[in-house]
């Protein structure tokens, strides 16, 4: 982790961007303190379509029309 002051920040943000893309963090500071970092972002894995077969089970009646005192509890 590197520590770089907004100036420096500013006169060498294409090598700090480098940096960060190689896993690198950087801390930008003002008057000494931290303010932000930079950071990777973390990839999603690809989605792998039907990945979840067999593991999601819907119920028999999911799409059962709702019982009167329910209905009336979305109407009010």
């Amino acid at each position: 982790m590197s520590n770089i002051n907004i100036h420096e920040a500013k006169t060498q943000f294409s090598k700090l961007i480098e940096a960060v893309i190689q896993g690198e963090q950087v801390t930008i500071a003002r008057a000494g303190k931290p303010v932000a970092n930079l950071v990777p972002i973390n990839k999603r894995p690809a989605r792998k379509p039907g990945a979840l077969k067999g593991k999601i089970k819907i119920a028999d009646d999911f799409d059962a029309p709702l019982p009167a005192t329910v209905l009336a509890d979305f109407e009010t």
